[in-house]
């Protein structure tokens, strides 16, 4: 029995595919976009917190953070339109991390400050995982730390997350700490004191006063150590489980459950069974 759907416009669906899918070249530049902005919003928020930008380029970093938040904001509209259950993509991992990354700039406007949370946008760099076929190993997150003698992709995806964490964690501290004159005076800085701390140097030049600085820092200082010290044979054993080989998955997404990584010739998708292209191939009623 064929399963009917209701059609959509034609322009709908093209939506879909440029802004979730990275296999058309309108996808894929789209895609290139995305991240050049992310990264360059990123860098606006950390110079942000820097006096000496602060004073010199002060107006032009609030002008950019406001360009910044509107593409993302309209960007974030348009996911929710293109999708035809956008509780599935409101609720999902990315959907949850672009709407964190929007929030904070409107929420400054009542609560000063807030604006530095905007560093969250660095998740969004997920998604250059899409673009490069490597949809598959964001899942290897725990079998990274064995794979950095002999393969480099993955030491490129350990070293990316090692970096997300960082500007997180100096984040926080920064806006815990930073009425404290501890050192933690930028952002840059704290981001500095976190490597330090989550690879567990630790030269004390900089050290959180507060309890909850305290408490944040002790937890760094755990996960460096278990980032470190992840069983051998654990590891190696995960390893050998992921080498399947994954040159047939592409960025084709759900246009029901917006989840991603099916084959080439798939019709229907793995995760919930929908058509993947409902109003093609004859599964849509007229």
């Amino acid at each position: 029995m064929i399963k009917k759907y209701k059609k959509r416009s034609y322009h709908r669906d093209r939506l879909h595919e440029i802004i979730f899918e990275a296999d058309t070249r309108l996808g894929k530049q789209f895609d290139i976009l995305l991240l050049v902005l992310i990264l360059a919003s990123v860098v606006a928020v950390m110079l942000e917190t820097i006096p000496s930008a602060q004073a010199n380029f002060g107006d032009l970093l609030y002008t950019l953070e406001w360009i910044f938040t509107i593409f993302f904001t309209v960007e974030y509209a348009l996911r929710i339109y293109v999708v035809r259950k956008p509780s599935k993509y409101i609720f999902s991992f990315f959907g949850i991390v672009d709407l964190l990354s929007i929030i904070p700039t409107y929420i400054s406007i009542f609560v000063a400050g807030t604006q530095s949370l905007l560093i969250i946008r660095a998740l969004r760099l997920l998604r250059v995982f899409r673009i490069f076929k490597l949809v598959n190993f964001t899942h290897q997150g725990h079998v990274i730390l064995i794979a950095l003698r002999n393969s480099r992709p993955k030491i490129g995806i350990f070293l990316f997350f090692v970096f997300i964490m960082v500007c997180i964690f100096g984040s926080v501290m920064y806006l815990i700490e930073g009425e404290s004159n501890t050192g933690f005076d930028s952002i840059p800085r704290s981001i500095y004191w976190a490597i330090v701390t989550l690879t567990t140097v630790g030269y004390g030049d900089i050290a959180p006063a507060t309890p909850i600085g305290q408490f944040i820092a002790a937890m760094v200082m755990i996960v460096g150590y278990a980032t470190i010290a992840v069983p051998t044979g654990i590891v190696t054993g995960e390893i050998m489980k992921s080498n399947n080989d994954d040159s047939n998955i592409t960025t084709q997404t759900c246009q029901f459950c917006s989840k991603e990584g099916h084959d080439y010739d798939a019709i229907f998708c793995k995760y919930c069974g929908e058509a993947l292209h409902p109003n093609r191939d004859g599964f849509c009623e007229e």
